[in-house]
């Protein structure tokens, strides 16, 4: 099949001379300041800032600068040194990412269409700035569909006997080629293993409903306890089954008169939603993440 046109917006001439500096720190008078006037004297221009304490007497400190800087890309080397002695006395952990590089997405998918649909059309749009490089899935269903868009397929089947082989090859398929997995209802659970190659770098989407439901049927448990409200939940993937730092959650009122199915399609949109709007986060570089919480500056 010939692949789709893909028409989207070039945002990389809008980024050429942006850049994102991220920081966690512990909360301290200066630190605005000290940082400010390092770009001032760099030449650079902050375009927009936004920051967060978590406490102003021992707390941490969070904060976002976005920064236009002529010739960015030939002087960022020696401004990040340059400002390497600043972070040491400020104790920061911090990271300074051009806004024109394009993250590359690696999407881990099963047999569920939406949450993999909702992100190749943002992509296609130009609404999602990364580059995908490629759709794993441990079903061959979707190959014609994904291939269709110009995007590499990857069949790895897993089954119990053979988990650990599957992903050694999935890492493989992934190492060096992507910034960030994603796992578009990817229904396999993530060894410790598979884990430590990517820390923060995994992305999941599952339902969440109030009370929250587990095991299987979740939407018939939903449904005969006559739920009213029904989620989604985006979150890094840790060892911890689905108790990763929450990026992005969205709830719908649903009501007696919607069935199971309704449920489920309900449940469904909310999930394409939410997922897309945590991955445009990470891949602009909006997210930081201390202990098992996130800071999202949107």
């Amino acid at each position: 099949m010939k692949p789709i046109s893909v028409n989207r917006n070039n945002k990389k001439e809008q980024f050429i001379h942006r850049a994102r500096m991220l920081i966690s720190c512990p909360d301290r008078p200066g630190i605005v300041a000290a940082v400010s006037r390092f770009l001032s004297e760099y030449g650079a221009n902050i375009v927009q800032s936004d920051q967060y304490t978590m406490d102003p007497e021992g707390g941490m400190f969070f904060i976002r600068i976005e920064f236009d800087l002529n010739e960015l890309t030939e002087r960022l080397p020696q401004l990040e040194k340059d400002f390497a002695p600043v972070a040491e006395r400020f104790s920061m952990e911090w990271r300074i990412t051009p806004a024109s590089r394009k993250k590359r997405l690696a999407i881990l998918v099963s047999k569920e269409d939406h949450c993999l649909l909702e992100l190749l059309w943002q992509w296609q749009a130009g609404d999602l700035y990364a580059d995908i490089a490629m759709v794993i899935s441990n079903h061959p269903d979707m190959r014609e569909l994904v291939e269709s868009f110009g995007i590499p397929y990857h069949h790895v089947p897993v089954t119990a006997e053979t988990k650990a082989e599957a992903e050694a090859k999935q890492i493989e398929l992934i190492r060096g080629q992507a910034d960030v997995i994603i796992l578009a209802r990817y229904m396999q659970i993530i060894s410790p293993e598979f884990l430590k190659h990517y820390p923060n770098q995994l992305i999941n989407i599952h339902h969440s409903f109030l009370p929250a439901f587990v095991g299987g049927k979740p939407y018939a448990q939903a449904y005969n306890r006559g739920v009213k409200l029904i989620g989604a939940t985006a979150h890094y993937v840790t060892e911890e089954l689905d108790g990763g730092p929450i990026i992005e959650q969205d709830v719908q009122r649903v009501s007696h008169r919607d069935n199971v199915d309704d449920l489920k399609r309900i449940g469904r949109h909310i999930e394409r939603i939410v997922l897309a709007r945590a991955v445009s986060w990470h891949v602009e570089d909006r997210i930081l993440v201390h202990q098992n919480r996130t800071v999202v500056f949107v």
